[in-house]
């Protein structure tokens, strides 16, 4: 049986009749730019975030660079973050005109480890970034204390976390309620994704909030009036749209999601080879990717390829080894913990309308090779 990794056509059969609705009411009024969606859009995620600001943007990548053009850092200013995670995250830090400083991760959860923010800080670091990786939350109430301490933003990169959630004192608190500001990606893979590229920041600050309005829109808050230099990022209305269509089918697809996960983790759990995700008891995982760790990683990729089972390596090389970024001296063994995920990860098809056939045929496609 093939199985894909994600079947982004099973989920257009279900809801096509509400987005093609959704789509052809923008078509038929002609506002293709900031049309009322878009401020829909943004006031629906910022109620999703905890947050009290949506400022919609053309990408998930803009929505990291516009909060760090907004810190306007000079040569030599450090930005602290993980290396093991999506690419834009380090290039964002490198494009606003910073240098990106790359700390080791935890060992079990994958996300960026607070004692090792703590140590990297220096006189030059001028903010954080932590990514919520595949789903669930970074320690938020161990890296803001640290990050306080030293007068730092966080921004967090919540681009696979729409919807996560930490219980922090008793509370439960929001992937990106809790940073200076918060970045969100709805590139078509994504839990919650567009029909293109589109991307969403949050925060609770009236002022960095309008500062952000102003770098999307070439730096002016009214037409033909140009406080700074900023940029083009506008979120198309066509793709608030359609995220708005797909909004209240977020919940179900994550409750599948999480269904999902359960049952790999119940057929892994006890393989001496299988290491299902470590899930930290503080978070409501709502697993973007379902991520394991094994041995012979390469091996079995080309295993689960002959078996036609989808699957992904995210990431074959962490940030810190890449070659654009060989100038800043990291070398292999550096990092060690980020380093032993890169050999070891492999990702499995975890999407909402995956069949139980379909996650049978991943399960035994996998146990199969180590058996």
């Amino acid at each position: 049986m093939n199985v894909p990794l994600l079947d982004l056509v099973a989920q257009y059969r279900e809801i096509k009749d509400d987005v093609l609705a959704a789509m052809m009411k923008v078509i038929e009024r002609q506002s293709f730019i900031m049309g009322p969606e878009v401020g829909q859009l943004e006031t629906e995620i910022a109620r999703l975030s905890r947050a009290k600001h949506g400022i919609a943007c053309a990408s998930g990548t803009d929505a990291l660079l516009l909060p760090l053009k907004a810190l306007d850092l000079r040569e030599g200013d450090q930005v602290i973050t993980t290396p093991f995670t999506f690419f834009a995250t380090a290039g964002t830090i490198h494009n606003a005109g910073g240098t990106p400083v790359f700390v080791d991760i935890d060992p079990g959860t994958m996300n960026i480890s607070p004692a090792a923010i703590e140590a990297a800080i220096t006189s030059r670091t001028r903010a954080i970034v932590v990514v919520h990786l595949f789903g669930q939350m970074a320690a938020m109430e161990l890296i803001l204390p640290i990050a306080a301490r030293h007068g730092l933003p966080v921004i967090e990169d919540g681009a696979q976390s729409i919807g996560a959630r930490r219980k922090i004192d008793g509370t439960w608190r929001a992937s990106g309620e809790l940073g200076a500001v918060g970045t969100l990606s709805f590139f078509p893979t994504k839990n919650l994704g567009a029909w293109g590229d589109g991307g969403l920041m949050v925060t609770q600050d009236d002022a960095t909030a309008d500062h952000l309005r102003r770098l999307r829109l070439h730096g002016g808050s009214r037409q033909y009036f140009h406080e700074e230099v900023g940029t083009n990022s506008r979120l198309d209305t066509l793709q608030a749209a359609v995220l708005l269509a797909k909004l209240p089918h977020l919940p179900r697809w994550t409750e599948a999601r999480k269904r999902h996960a359960a049952r790999y983790t119940a057929a892994f759990r006890g393989s001496a080879d299988i290491c299902p995700p470590a899930i930290d008891a503080a978070n409501d995982h709502i697993f973007h990717q379902y991520t394991i760790r094994v041995p012979r990683r390469d091996d079995l990729q080309g295993h689960l390829k002959a078996k036609g089972i989808g699957h992904s390596i995210y990431y074959p090389l962490a940030l810190h080894l890449q070659p654009c970024f060989a100038s800043l001296g990291y070398r292999r063994g550096r990092l060690p913990i980020s380093e032993a995920a890169m050999d070891s990860v492999i990702s499995l098809p975890v999407y909402p309308e995956m069949t139980a056939q379909q996650q049978d045929a991943v399960i035994d496609a996998v146990q199969s090779f180590y058996a």
